[in-house]
């Protein structure tokens, strides 16, 4: 076949375009032919239609007009009641990033402010939401993208022609599909799968087990199977530690090439990684990578919408699907060779509607091999959401009567939101006093993430994010905790409160600062919210140890936990009957699941079920494995 840059040139009008570039797998056309810039939409869909690519017509940079003159145009088109925040410029792909609180006056069908734009400035411009909450990681991450504008259009440039190199290769006559497993099988914790076919070699998910010790915490990168400098792309599910916490050692050691995700899961796996570097500073130990490294992964990144389509390499195509686990989290489905054979990998799934997220997507053209997780695979995992409720109500109530303190340790994505919207609707419904409610550590900046990306939640939490009084993100009682001072003045006050702060298996953070200073009150209550992870203290605590050592260098300082210990169940994860369900609801049925991400005995209970009900093939591989899917 012809190069497609010269496919698509055949399809345009001479000297009209004056560089054809790739952005990833699209395809960027720039004009220097003003006229030519605007109202040839039907030309685009004409050679979209012939080469199933998308395809992008821009003013060249040098049409743009200069940014102070932009800026002043932009505002004067803008509506006011839009609240336009910033702008900032792409320079090198002639893009202008307006962020405003409300894009729907810039975006709506009834306005016309993008396209007037375009044509008075020759900027294409590209919204984004103002987040209600300021949230200084999704400053920060824009800041990196377009200060290192020409960087950035280089590295799209060059992932596209690692996409189209093949382009002009005939297909091989020696297909196969292979999946090695990394890490994650017949475990929770460091996540990583790598997917090879003759011509490519991806990764997906790259996570840290942060409750196992140094031989068991990461993911075998040394397999034979493993060589950095083959990687083409990596595919992160969800921003979780135990899926994205390695990440960045992959651009330590010399990976250089893209992260394809959301864009929720892209800011908030930023935080988690650099809470990771701080993590390991405080306990003394040496750092995984720097915040260089996080920053590079950054730049590098490729943030997808749901359903939409991506070529990874010439021979793999990717398209992310709702999870329903945390925001952003998506199920990643490859069409492998044109056909040959598709893959559904799960991730981490939820399949019943949250009070944040819609359920888990079951719907696709075809999947032949599903990867899914067993985190509560076994017969015995049944959660009762439904009553959780009125559980932790009855707790709060009781703590408040002898006046003492809950203290809630949280997953900061995900259930740290579903618990702050559990708390303030009892609130308001009167079911419990209003104390404060202390958010410490990253909860409240992933919770600032959560309304900058409204898209990516349930229709009711974007109903009440929008309308001013509703949203559970900014009530009356809910107060930052930003620094140890502030953690100190809560621990030592006589009143009640509740306190939300990571890490919910009480494995560094915030949480353990409280715990040291709650655990010997025995009016106060501690609740789990989220699973414990072997070896971590939250799961020796859940198995009833009361007698708790923290070190600190050579200090050392025990207590006698004589806390009220319970746990409410308010899992991102799908339980027994929703794993059941789900595979029962997927259109079409997969031939073969292979089963990971849970505990040994819960992962052969879940294939073992699945097995006897639906009649398809079932695995449960080992880490190392490696199995041919095709």
């Amino acid at each position: 076949m012809p190069n497609i840059k010269d496919v698509v040139r055949n399809e345009l009008p001479d000297g009209k375009v004056d560089e054809i570039a790739f952005e990833g797998a699209n395809i960027i056309l720039y004009s220097t032919d003003k006229d030519f810039c605007f109202g040839n939409d039907d030309l685009i869909k004409d050679i979209v239609n012939k080469i199933k690519k998308r395809v992008e017509l821009r003013p060249d940079p040098s049409l743009t007009i200069s940014q102070d003159e932009a800026r002043r145009t932009i505002k004067e088109i803008v509506p006011a009641k839009a609240n336009l925040d910033k702008i900032t410029f792409d320079e090198e792909r002639s893009i202008v990033v307006l962020e405003a609180e409300n894009t729907q006056m810039l975006t709506g069908r009834d306005t016309d402010v993008v396209d007037t734009i375009k044509q008075e400035t020759y900027w294409i411009p590209e919204i984004k939401r103002t987040p209600i909450i300021r949230s200084p990681i999704i400053e920060n991450i824009r800041g990196v993208l377009y200060q290192n504008s020409k960087e950035r259009r280089d590295f799209l440039n060059e992932t596209g022609k690692r996409v189209y190199n093949g382009w002009q290769r005939n297909q091989k006559k020696d297909e196969w599909v292979r999946v090695s497993f990394l890490g994650g099988s017949r475990q929770v914790g460091r996540s990583c799968l790598l997917l090879q076919t003759p011509e490519s070699n991806v990764v997906l998910d790259c996570g840290i087990d942060v409750a196992g010790d140094d031989e068991s915490a990461y993911p075998y990168l040394q397999a034979p199977e493993f060589d950095i400098r083959d990687i083409d792309a990596v595919i992160v599910t969800h921003c979780h530690v135990d899926h994205t916490g390695l990440v960045p050692y992959l651009y330590k050691f010399g990976y250089d090439g893209p992260v394809y995700c959301t864009a929720p899961t892209r800011d908030i796996m930023a935080l988690l990684q650099l809470d990771t570097i701080k993590i390991h500073q405080n306990e003394g130990r040496k750092e995984l990578y720097s915040q260089e490294h996080v920053k590079k992964m950054v730049e590098h990144t490729i943030p997808l919408d749901y359903r939409q389509v991506t070529d990874l390499t010439p021979d793999v195509r990717l398209t992310l699907y709702n999870a329903g686990h945390t925001i952003g989290s998506a199920m990643a489905h490859l069409n492998i060779g044109n056909g040959l054979h598709n893959l559904l990998y799960t991730g981490d799934i939820k399949y019943k509607d949250t009070r944040l997220l819609s359920k888990a997507h079951t719907r696709f053209r075809r999947v032949e091999t599903m990867i899914m997780e067993s985190t509560y695979g076994g017969k015995d995992n049944k959660t009762n959401d439904e009553d959780q409720d009125e559980k932790l109500s009855a707790i709060v109530k009781d703590t408040i009567k002898r006046n003492g303190k809950v203290l809630m340790p949280v997953l900061g994505s995900g259930r740290g939101q579903e618990i702050i919207m559990m708390i303030v609707n009892l609130m308001r419904e009167g079911e419990i006093p209003e104390v404060p409610i202390y958010v410490d550590g990253m909860v409240w900046d992933i919770t600032a993430i959560h309304t900058a990306y409204p898209e990516f939640l349930n229709r009711n939490v974007r109903h009440d994010i929008f309308n001013e009084g509703n949203n559970p993100f900014t009530h009356d009682s809910i107060t930052k905790v930003g620094s140890h001072r502030e953690r100190e003045k809560i621990i030592e006050e006589a009143e009640p409160c509740i306190v939300l702060a990571t890490s919910g298996m009480l494995v560094g953070g915030p949480s353990v600062e409280y715990l040291k200073g709650f655990a010997e009150d025995q009016r106060s209550s501690l609740i789990f919210s989220c699973y414990q992870g072997d070896g971590s203290l939250g799961r020796r605590i859940q198995s009833g140890q009361r007698r708790l050592t923290f070190r600190e260098g050579s200090k050392e300082e025990n207590l006698n936990l004589k806390m009220n210990v319970s746990k409410i169940q308010v899992s991102g994860h799908a339980d027994r009957d929703e794993l059941m369900h789900f595979v029962k609801r997927l259109k079409p049925q997969p031939n073969r699941i292979l089963i990971n991400h849970g505990d040994k005995d819960r992962s052969i209970d879940l294939r073992t079920s699945l097995h006897k009900r639906f009649h398809m093939r079932t695995e449960v591989p080992r880490n190392l494995d490696s199995l041919r899917l095709k």
